[in-house]
């Protein structure tokens, strides 16, 4: 099988120890069950939530996503739009924010995982 990159894995949610399982059991665009993970990675057995609360410190990933992605919207409407009055920001950004939300969900736990758990690669799994 051909070999996948870190990069290629976490954009399409590969376990980062084989690259090769999946780390959701649905797509992110289901209408129930986005959040829906496997226990363990169903090609190499990893177990995903090593201990309890596992996931908080995604949390804080998913508050950077968010918090940029409201930042780069600000500024548009700032620049683009000339300032627009304060509603106008907050009933463009906080939708944005809702419909973001599974894919920032997905992402966070993701990246966790790959750049923060410490999971080494192992190639041939």
């Amino acid at each position: 099988m051909k070999d996948v990159s870190k990069l290629q894995a976490v954009f399409g949610g590969l376990c980062p120890k084989c690259r090769q399982g999946k780390i959701f059991c649905k797509p992110f665009y289901s209408p129930r069950g986005f959040d829906d993970m496997h226990e363990h990675c169903p090609h190499c057995g990893l177990r995903y939530e090593v201990e309890p609360g596992y996931f908080i410190g995604a949390m804080y990933v998913s508050y950077a996503i968010s918090g940029g992605v409201a930042l780069v919207l600000g500024f548009l409407l700032f620049y683009v739009f000339n300032d627009p009055e304060g509603w106008i920001y907050a009933a463009i950004i906080a939708p944005a924010m809702i419909v973001i939300a599974p894919v920032n969900f997905r992402m966070s736990r993701v990246i966790w995982l790959h750049y923060v758990a410490g999971i080494k690669y192992q190639p041939g799994l």
